[in-house]
């Protein structure tokens, strides 16, 4: 009797419902067992999930079935990062709430992952916009605040009016919003600020724990963006004033070619350098224009040096020469001390600013050996100098190798006072205020008598009034809201108000991988034995786009935690795999590209199985993929011909419910022939599937192994299905198909495994070993060549000596054609390979 037509839907509804029925994928901590902890970055709910989605928890989901199959104990969870600007927009222009949106968005994503059949265990399910969950963040937040890892300061910050909020740098592209594409202008707030800096050391330090576990690339940009930089700070002498200029260099070196000064716009010494000079106007309308520019544009490489004059000089501390001030558009405030010792004939930057303005330029170190045969002259450069060599024009540190006298000449400066060896970071502290509703309240009261007050523990969670209505102009009505702004002083009693700035959304994504260790739990944020048992995440996968800020912050949430004892990690993820784009017509998907795949629309017509397998075949994990149409109905083509084989097999009755990979004795003992050549590559496809999935998670030739082992299913079962032998030998086949394939299409084999007359499901089934002496060949094909040209093929016995392989070499006729006339010098013999006959 047939199975009918393969029907994905039908099949995918019952599978999913069994899974839940069964609770296959739940899991508790088990000391008796291995753990593995895969995730997903978890989603914002936008309310419709996107291939890039499909992608990530399609790999994620084949990661945790084939460790379960492993026989590990694994955590497998969602959730969704649920508050920000977004949801709040979304809102205001749908005119509804944005709990209201984000809840509905939830529950209609929610859905769409059940659809595709992922092996979550819902019961972790979290959100981080409900206080459950925002209560502990708020409690991390007054302990770091305790330990003095939280501070207020009034600080320049990218200000975007349209969207009444702050922006991090990362988040304004050519001075303009991300999100609403409106100008940005630099804006002093009093702002929040978590300590990250106070980490850079051991965040740097620590990524020598990930090496091999995290992509090279990424460690790079981590260890780029806190910036190590080991120098010296040099103090310049305002002329005529008791200021001074702190600098830091990692050049001390060059000192002696230093001519002028460059400040940063915001630079606080600005305003009392041009007090009372003629240039004081000139120079405050130029910092203005520079303050309100992208601070990432600013430090950009081919950003057009621009600069001015303040009328004030400062002394160079080696060589007393008088340099000018300038204030320079390229030096940020945020980076070192907004101050940078201009050395034009050795820093491209300096150069091109002195050019532009006509400003000296002393050579201080040639080429050693004069390099190239030219002596480096000022006048004629026309590029800094940036290479070794040797110190000249530098008084007594004349003729020293230039790496050399830099600890030379910081000595001999701080013997004055005027220099001390400096380690600075490009790192800056993470501001964490946003002046926006839809985000976690700062748990903190202002009080006129006691100052800013923490909320007490018992208080805890300051609640977001979900009942306030977003402002139509964006703006927070948070201070608006008496009920929620006016309070009583925990300390005094006395009138207070609520802080009303929201937390940045990276404060939830920073922790909830360990929250999802214990996610209902009530009095804590973790359980301690359920967060030691589970963490450190074993598999981490997500988009390179968070390669920087949200790894970097959920690092430092983990050191920080473990300071407050909350934890013992250092690292909070072993391994990371960040996964390519799903790209159309070379183009990443976007709706303005008009380009977008809807995933909905694949799964009505192929099916999740189809559509998750050929996103996994497509393209390795780590490299984009091209999305096809032609693609994915060739992946529905291969699981319908996997349909039909297993139809075809038990129409025969040639189906039996065997495992995959059977012993003889199941077979009923050695086969032979067609029989053992199938034998043969069931266990070549285990041992290559296997292979694939150790190695990085090589799904595309997994699957590729698998379909080869299909095609020869359908080449041999007509002479197969009709013996006990054979057709023993089909069925363990079929089922090594469907064990190894389940991870990938894990409704289809769940069906077909059924149908096989099996009885547990393959989701909780052991992944299968071969055997290697079910791989040995009774013979091998041989390459023939004279003199390096291939002149013929044959077939020899496996167990075959070199002796016999060089006679029947001999005997191959098109070799001894070759041969004619000619005198054999040397016959080779690779073993398994080839035979070469050198001859002349």
């Amino acid at each position: 009797m047939g199975f009918g037509k393969y029907d994905p839907q039908q099949v995918e509804e019952k599978w999913q419902e069994r899974w839940t029925e069964s609770r296959c994928f739940e899991v508790e901590a088990d000391a008796s067992r291995p753990k593995y902890y895969v995730l997903e970055m978890f989603p914002y709910p936008s309310g419709k999930i996107h291939m890039g989605h499909v992608r990530n928890y399609s790999i994620g989901d084949v990661v945790a079935r084939y460790k379960r199959m492993r026989g590990m104990n694994v955590l497998h969870p969602m959730g969704w990062d649920a508050f920000g600007l977004p949801a709040e927009n979304a809102a205001i222009k749908n005119k509804t709430h944005p709990a209201a949106w984000t809840y509905a968005n939830i529950a209609d994503m929610r859905r769409q992952l059940k659809r595709l059949g992922y092996s979550y265990d819902w019961r972790r399910e979290l959100a981080t916009c409900r206080p459950e969950y925002y209560k502990w963040e708020q409690q991390f937040f007054l302990k770091l605040l305790e330990k003095g890892l939280v501070y207020r300061k009034n600080s320049p910050v990218n200000w975007c009016e349209g969207c009444n909020t702050v922006l991090a740098n990362e988040q304004v592209e050519e001075g303009r919003c991300w999100r609403c594409d409106g100008e940005v202008e630099q804006k002093q707030l009093e702002q929040w600020f978590l300590k990250i800096t106070a980490y850079a050391e051991e965040l740097i330090d620590d990524l020598k724990l990930l090496d091999g576990g995290w992509p090279e690339r990424v460690i790079t940009m981590q260890q780029n963006w806190i910036g190590k930089s080991v120098g010296a700070q040099l103090t310049f002498q305002v002329k005529g004033s008791a200021e001074t200029i702190e600098v830091f260099t990692t050049r001390p070196d060059t000192l002696c070619g230093a001519t002028f000064m460059s400040l940063a716009a915001e630079h606080p010494l600005v305003e009392k350098l041009i007090k009372g000079r003629p240039e004081a106007e000139r120079v405050r309308a130029f910092c203005r224009d520079v303050a309100n520019m992208d601070r990432i544009r600013r430090g950009a490489d081919d950003l057009e040096k621009e600069g001015v004059f303040t009328g004030a000089y400062c002394v160079n501390p080696l060589t007393g020469r008088d340099m000018p001030i300038h204030v320079a558009n390229f030096v940020l405030m945020g980076y070192g001390t907004g101050a940078v010792m201009a050395v034009p004939a050795h820093d491209q930057r300096d150069f091109e600013f002195a050019r532009k303005y006509d400003l000296p330029m002393q050579v201080v170190i040639q080429p050693p050996g004069n390099k190239g045969g030219e002596t480096l002259d000022a006048s004629t450069m026309t590029a800094a100098y940036v290479d070794p060599g040797i110190l000249v024009n530098s008084g007594r540190f004349d003729g020293q190798e230039n790496n050399a006298a830099k600890q030379a000449i910081v000595d001999h400066l701080a013997q004055n006072n005027l220099a001390k060896p400096t380690v600075h970071y490009r790192l800056r502290d993470w501001g964490v205020s946003r002046q926006r509703f839809w985000g976690a309240p700062i748990p903190v009261v202002h009080c006129e008598r006691c100052g800013i007050v923490p909320v007490p523990d018992s208080q805890l969670p300051v609640r977001l009034p979900e009942d306030a209505q977003a402002r139509e102009d964006g703006r927070s009505p948070l201070p608006l809201l008496s009920s929620f702004v006016n309070t009583t002083c925990p300390t005094c009693g006395g009138p207070a108000r609520r802080e009303t700035d929201t937390m940045d959304t990276f404060m939830e994504s920073s922790w909830y991988f360990m929250r999802y260790t214990s996610a209902r739990k009530e009095d804590g944020p973790f359980d301690p034995a359920a967060l030691k048992y589970w963490m450190p995440v074993d598999q981490y996968i997500g988009g390179i786009e968070h390669a920087i800020l949200h790894l970097l912050y959920s690092r430092f949430y983990v050191k920080a935690l473990r300071d407050l004892g909350y934890t013992e990690l250092a690292e909070p993820f072993q391994n990371l795999l960040t996964q390519g784009m799903v790209l159309k017509d070379g183009a990443k998907m976007s709706k303005s590209k008009g380009n977008v795949v809807d995933p909905n629309s694949m799964i009505e017509r192929y099916g999740a199985d189809a559509t998750r397998l050929f996103i996994l075949f497509a393209s390795p994990p780590e490299k984009d993929l091209e999305w096809s149409d032609a693609g994915i109905e060739g992946a529905y083509r291969f699981l319908n011909r996997v349909w039909r084989l297993a139809e075809e097999l038990a129409d025969a009755g040639a189906l039996a419910p065997l495992g995959p990979v059977v012993a003889l004795s199941e077979l009923g003992g050695e086969p032979s022939g067609p029989a053992r050549d199938l034998r043969r590559k069931e266990h070549d496809t285990v041992r290559k599937v296997t292979r694939a999935m150790e190695n990085k998670f090589q799904f595309n030739t997994a699957i590729a192994a698998l379909m080869e082992l299909v095609n020869e299913m359908y080449a041999l079962k007509d002479g197969l299905k009709d013996t006990p032998q054979g057709a023993a030998t089909l069925s363990s086949a079929l089922s090594t198909v469907l064990t190894l394939l389940s991870p990938v299409a894990p409704h289809l084999c769940e069906e077909l495994w059924g149908c096989m007359g099996h009885r547990e499901h393959l989701a909780t089934l052991s992944w299968p070993g071969f055997d290697e002496s079910a791989l040995a060949l009774d013979e091998i094909e041989l390459v023939v060549q004279v003199n390096g040209k291939v002149r013929g093929r044959l077939m020899v016995p496996a167990a075959a000596d070199q002796e016999a392989v060089r006679q029947v070499a001999m005997t191959h006729e098109n070799v001894l054609r070759h041969l004619e006339g000619k005198a054999i010098r040397k016959l080779i013999v690779v073993p398994g390979k080839l035979v070469n006959v050198v001859a002349g």
